[in-house]
């Protein structure tokens, strides 16, 4: 299974998944750091990704060969992250045939009615486990 992780501004909830992911899976799993950024691939490099890449054109090209995505919601939303988002990134993410697992974390301008409202730590777990599910059942 090939994951990516997609994430902008900090990277700060990719690291965190990815350190997740390497305490519960360890280093079977490939795990792709996409930031739209080079700080928030740098993070989550550092947080024990196999590679990383950034911008656009990585994004966008490496949504078409992995078998899951991860990351906030917002990454299927054309222009969030302050702008670093762009509609390109968000099309090719939204469109690649790649499950998606996304934390309800928006702070745009919308409102994810029936979201639980948990934090992000507890988002993380239940997101690292439906992952290990899935890693198990390949």
């Amino acid at each position: 299974m090939r994951l990516a992780i997609v994430d902008g501004q900090g990277g700060g909830i990719g690291a965190t998944i990815i350190k997740g992911l390497r305490q519960v899976i360890g280093q079977d799993i490939e795990i792709l750091a996409l930031g739209t950024n080079s700080t928030a691939t740098s993070r989550m490099m550092k947080a024990g990704a196999n590679r990383g890449a950034t911008g656009e054109n990585a994004i966008v090209t490496t949504c078409k060969k992995v078998d899951l995505i991860i990351g906030p919601i917002s990454i299927i939303m054309a222009n969030s992250m302050m702008g670093e988002l762009t509609p390109a990134m968000a099309s090719a993410i939204s469109s690649s045939e790649a499950r998606k697992i996304l934390l309800p974390l928006s702070q745009e301008n919308v409102i994810l009615v029936g979201a639980s409202g948990e934090p992000l730590p507890h988002l993380v777990q239940e997101a690292i486990g439906r992952i290990k599910e899935m890693w198990e059942n390949v």
